[in-house]
């Protein structure tokens, strides 16, 4: 939709501009911002395109995004990555620009689907054990008790190539970055490797941490069609002719939300693209640990260019925020150094624990309990959900349901809500402005031990969404 700047608004602005004194962002800003206290411009208000009103002051696209950038700043304006900017308005903001929800911040009443979070096992145990084992070990106590290199100690190194390793990927420990967690490790690679106003490709809909972190950066998203495999190549390449893509960010296996696993057909395709268009890769194998023989990660058909980023957050125990990053040696030094800028180093302690339970199997015995649990999980609930229209591959922790017509999902979501259920909508994961398709998705990893309100929970979804029998599952 259109926006017009009205001729008040260019009028005040203009006046700020001769009036003020200071720096024009900052006269632009103090003027917006008191229009917007005054209700002068109303909440809710979308603000002209960047462009559009630059054009109209005669100053550059630069101020005006420091002056908008500013009124985030100050919370007066909320801006939407690929969507615009708008006056804070109460009930305004969408899930995915309020910020992550961690457990425990909904009331106890509401059983949460929404989220894919690890189902509690036997690490408790497994973590007293080694914390038992480290305090009999003081030199172990030592080596961690320090600084260490930014991209971490060489053991834990050595570990992180260990669980990265996988078909078609031998993972070189020189190229291992340790982090505090897979979606630490997604930041320092747009850090390190990206600037404000570079644009990112990525699916149309895509993990929510990174639509997060992009907007805090200032980074560009660049919505990509999709089809059931995932990211389609030919829309990747024609992005690419008619944008100046820097990089792609990409969930090849088990993809958040919809559950597309690429072919090696599909994934050689993808690395060909930005091979031609000399695009970086960050490959999010995130949820992909939770499938068993699956395909080479895009980090085989593109080594020289693919940043494979991983966590334990899913498979072995959320709580340590241990991840990897294994990227192209000539990386390294750059994502180390965003490292450091961060939080200096990975946090030794953690990584320890995880770096003996990768060496002693305890993280592999770990992994297969919860892929086992996820898989009886689903088929406890499966029966309920035979009649309408799915997909969720082995592994995955989340049915991606369609919601047939004439329903919308934000409808099912808000009856679930008032029946204390929480569900995800295919709008928290979307990028961009095209049409977001009406899907749902449902997890089965709420922490509660309690096969009976799980079952209630997915009863209650699949009789909202009221589907006759006999659709089959795709």
């Amino acid at each position: 939709m259109a926006v017009k700047v009205s001729i008040d608004m260019v009028s005040m602005l203009r006046s700020a501009l001769l009036q003020g004194a200071g720096a024009k962002y900052r006269r632009l800003a103090e003027a917006l911002g008191q229009a917007i206290d005054r209700g002068t411009i109303a909440a809710g208000c979308k603000l002209p395109p960047h462009r559009l009103l630059a054009d109209q002051l005669g100053v550059t696209i630069g101020t005006i995004s420091r002056s908008y950038a500013e009124l985030e700043r100050l919370g007066q304006v909320v801006a939407r990555v690929g969507d615009g900017t708008y006056v804070r308005q109460d009930g305004l903001q969408r899930q995915r620009d309020s910020g992550f929800r961690n457990v425990g911040d909904e009331a106890p009443a509401l059983f949460d689907m929404s989220r894919n979070t690890h189902i509690p096992g036997q690490e408790v145990h497994f973590i007293a054990q080694a914390l038992h084992a480290l305090a009999q070990d003081p030199r172990g106590l030592q080596a961690i008790s320090g600084y260490s290199a930014e991209a971490g100690q060489e053991r834990h190194r050595v570990a992180g190539a260990r669980w990265l390793t996988q078909e078609g990927l031998e993972a070189d420990p020189g190229q291992v970055i340790c982090v505090n967690g897979a979606q630490h490790g997604l930041h320092i690679a747009l850090l390190a490797l990206l600037k404000a106003g570079d644009t990112l490709a990525t699916e149309h809909l895509t993990y929510p941490g990174l639509i997060s972190t992009a907007r805090m950066l200032g980074i560009k998203l660049l919505g990509l069609p999709m089809d059931e495999q995932g990211l389609l190549p030919e829309a990747l390449d024609q992005a690419c002719r008619q944008h100046p893509v820097a990089a792609l960010y990409c969930t090849p296996t088990l993809q958040n939300p919809t559950t597309a696993v690429q072919s090696p057909a599909r994934r050689a395709a993808v690395a060909e693209v930005c091979r031609r268009h000399n695009l970086l890769i960050l490959e999010d194998e995130t949820h992909a640990v939770l499938m068993d023989r699956r395909p080479a990660p895009l980090a085989h058909f593109a080594a020289e260019r693919t940043l494979l980023i991983s966590g334990l957050s899913k498979a072995v125990a959320s709580g340590l925020r241990v991840g990897f990053v294994h990227a192209p040696a000539p990386l390294v030094g750059r994502l180390a150094a965003a490292l450091r800028a961060t939080c200096w180093m990975a946090t030794p302690l953690p990584l320890e624990l995880t770096a003996m339970w990768i060496e002693n199997g305890i993280a592999e015995r770990l992994r297969q309990q919860q892929i086992a649990e996820i898989g009886r999980r689903k088929a406890l609930v499966a029966g309920v959900l035979e009649a309408l229209e799915w997909r969720s591959p082995q592994g995955s922790p989340h049915f991606w349901i369609k919601v047939p017509e004439p329903w919308r999902a934000s409808e099912i979501e808000e009856q679930l809500k008032r029946q204390h259920y929480l569900v995800a909508t295919a709008e928290a994961f979307a990028v961009g402005q095209a049409a977001v398709p009406q899907f749902i998705r449902a997890s089965v990893c709420n922490t509660t031990a309690d096969d009976r309100r799980l079952l209630e929970g997915f009863a209650a979804l699949a009789a909202a969404l009221g589907q006759e029998r006999g659709v089959p599952r795709w």
